[in-house]
């Protein structure tokens, strides 16, 4: 079967500690796959070759990039999350938003009871939706 899955690229070699955080706010989350890159492939020696976890129903793959790159992640794409619970959609916004940004703080905007749309700390885009 073919499937789609985000992949993230991470370029300051913290891809392992990203999925660490991840997959602890999620009742689901965990991490699938780590592999680590060996002393004699291209990329620093110990970061992630190639990561796969699990949060929300969802697969995301991830690297360390083994180069520097003029780009990084963009809220134009996000990882959109319906939440059960106001208590699930305000700990994941201030988990999420810390050391991050909030671009549409937590609020009624019409379309959703509540909604909230923040950047993390590693530039990962979320938005956390309450139906």
């Amino acid at each position: 079967m073919t499937t789609a899955r985000p992949f993230l690229l991470f370029q300051d070699h913290n891809a392992e500690q990203a999925m660490k955080f991840y997959v602890s706010l999620f009742d689901d989350g965990r991490i699938v796959e780590i592999v680590h890159y060996a002393p004699d492939a291209p990329g620093r020696e110990g970061s992630v070759m190639k990561g796969t976890f699990h949060v929300a129903g969802q697969t995301v793959m991830c690297t360390d990039s083994i180069a520097r790159h003029d780009f990084t992640f963009t809220p134009a794409f996000s990882l959109f999350v319906d939440c059960d619970s106001e208590a699930q959609q305000e700990k994941l916004c201030a988990a999420l938003s810390e050391g991050g940004a909030q671009l549409m703080p937590l609020d009624d905007y019409g379309f959703s009871r509540r909604f909230a749309w923040v950047s993390d700390r590693y530039g990962v885009s979320w938005q956390l939706n309450l139906p």
